[in-house]
């Protein structure tokens, strides 16, 4: 038998064997996504006694549909004896793939962990200073997970292609002037990550704290791998990269507690009874829906030569509420002293002494002595 013709046998013999490959594969397919079918009902009611596990079966669904057929598909490929025309490559493309699909299981199970814990803490309650530390650290770590998990399935899939490891080792064989400029570009991207880290063991801020950052005010809406997005009072958004926060000072008003304490200041004539100011904003405290019961103080606290200075001190469960509370404080207690005391709002004083004016002496002109007789 010529060479030719051995060639045309095994070329019939290889596509009669992807011809049983193909069909098998086909059956694969349709006995995993089947297998996918039965075994969803039963994980959602095995995890439902848990948050955590029926978060996680529910993000993980979509790429577990993926997973079993692709991972089948893989072990189907051993049963092809060695030597097939295009096994190398079908394995090596099936082996990415299920790299890929894996760490999509992985990332997927690592959000809805995250999003369960979330939903085990919630944040809209009164007292949400222990949810919001829950809260910041988990969607942190999260992110750092699902970025090492990635990064850990790029390594992978290059670590399948023989010239990407030749090119790796002399990469890092002469780590000279390219290592140098390669860490340099990378260093800010380090130092955040360092930085979220330290974010969330140590907690400088959390989700929903109340900061002053560059004279603004405004709330922690997210907190990224890179970046913090403060949501400014009036709906800007101020970006901040997260080493920031770690050489820089700034104000934190709900580092402990979101009970604040804020001051009306009042500018009145020396004549106001303090005391019925002090009655005043008590009773008005005590009316509004904003203060929280704790604190309500009325001091004077500067004098000059012509008026005194009044603070009232007031508390309110967050931040919002007080700064609520003071506006309706300054208009309530402007108003009373409009109506009761208009006499004692800031005057300037002045003497007018009622006394002629001083006449200036009558010069007479100046005359030619007469001639003598």
């Amino acid at each position: 038998m010529t060479a030719s013709a051995w060639e045309a046998r095994l070329r019939a013999l290889d596509i009669t064997l992807w011809g049983q490959w193909l069909i098998g594969a086909v059956i694969i397919v349709i006995a995993a996504l089947l297998l996918h079918r039965l075994l969803r009902p039963l994980a959602l009611r095995l995890a439902r006694f848990s948050v955590v596990a029926t978060s996680v079966v529910r993000r993980i669904d979509r790429p577990a549909r993926w997973a079993m057929p692709t991972i089948g598909l893989l072990i189907a490929t051993q049963g092809v004896p060695e030597g097939t025309v295009g096994l190398q490559g079908l394995q090596h493309l099936l082996g990415i793939v299920t790299i890929v699909v894996v760490a999509w299981l992985g990332v997927s199970a690592i959000s809805g962990v995250a999003e369960a814990i979330a939903e085990l803490n919630p944040a809209n309650v009164a007292d949400n200073l222990h949810a919001r530390r829950i809260q910041t650290q988990t969607k942190v770590l999260a992110r750092i997970a699902s970025a090492a998990l990635m990064l850990t399935a790029l390594a992978f899939i290059l670590m399948t292609f023989p010239r990407a490891k030749q090119l790796g080792a002399s990469l890092l064989a002469s780590a000279g002037i390219a290592g140098l400029v390669v860490g340099i570009a990378a260093r800010s991207v380090f130092s955040n990550l360092l930085a979220g880290l330290q974010i969330a063991m140590a907690q400088p801020i959390r989700l929903d704290d109340v900061l002053i950052v560059e004279g603004e005010w405004g709330r922690v809406e997210e907190i990224t791998s890179t970046y913090v997005v403060l949501k400014i009072w009036d709906e800007r958004r101020l970006i901040i990269p997260l080493q920031w926060f770690i050489e820089h000072p700034f104000q934190n008003w709900t580092r402990t507690s979101s009970n604040i304490l804020g001051s009306v200041m009042l500018w009145v004539d020396y004549t106001l009874p303090v005391a019925e100011l002090r009655a005043k904003a008590q009773a008005m405290c005590e009316a509004s829906r904003h203060w929280d019961g704790r604190v309500c103080g009325v001091q004077v606290t500067e004098s000059n030569d012509r008026t005194m200075q009044i603070r009232v001190l007031v508390s309110a469960k967050d931040s919002g509420s007080n700064f609520d509370l003071r506006c309706e404080l300054r208009e309530g207690l402007i108003a009373w002293l409009q109506k009761a005391h208009p006499q004692s709002l800031p005057r300037m004083r002045a003497l007018v002494e009622n006394e002629p004016a001083p006449v200036a002496p009558s010069v007479q002109p100046s005359l030619p002595p007469s001639p003598a007789p």
